[in-house]
């Protein structure tokens, strides 16, 4: 119902509607009059008449005081922001000719990132007389793939863009 930005919002005079429909100061239907009506409404009851569905028909306008209005938007915009996740997306390098030991770092790190709820690019990069090879090293990105199979699914499969091979991990729901 609120999804106007504060800036948006039209109040008392800048109401150029014929009709709107009104609502009270406790959230009672009001019902539909003309403006001047509900603006001598809201004179009366020393508030503001605020519009808060512009697109509704007719519009709709609320009898509150303006200040503590926009205080209140305010402080949901900023809830709604401390609740927000950014997934980031997170690139692990690897080479062909990766060792054990070093692929299983890798893995390590790749687990850390899942855990916390951000997407895993698992690039394998090809230099020199290792794009001869490219289609026999895939199996590389698959292993990686099938030791995170407990907490990760393959969002976008093993792809060849330019000199690398990259593949999209992401947390199971």
């Amino acid at each position: 119902m609120e999804d106007k930005t504060i800036s948006e919002l039209f109040i008392n005079e800048q109401i150029r509607d014929k009709e709107v429909r009104v609502i009270g100061v406790d959230g009672e239907q009001l019902g539909i009059m003309p403006t001047r009506e509900a603006l001598k409404l809201a004179e009366e009851a020393e508030l503001d008449l605020v519009k808060i569905a512009p697109t509704a028909k007719p519009p709709v306008c609320k009898i509150v005081d303006y200040g503590k209005y926009r205080y209140e938007l305010a402080r949901k915009e900023k809830e709604a922001k401390k609740k927000q996740k950014i997934v980031e997306i997170k690139e692990i390098r690897l080479s062909p000719n990766i060792d054990t030991n070093d692929l299983n770092t890798k893995i390590n790190a790749a687990r850390k990132f899942l855990e916390k709820g951000n997407k895993v690019k698992v690039t394998l990069r090809f230099r020199g007389r290792e794009m001869a090879h490219m289609n026999t090293s895939k199996h590389i990105l698959d292993d990686f793939a099938q030791s995170l199979s407990d907490i990760a699914a393959v969002e976008k499969p093993a792809k060849v863009e330019g000199r690398s091979m990259a593949m999209f991990l992401t947390e199971k729901r």
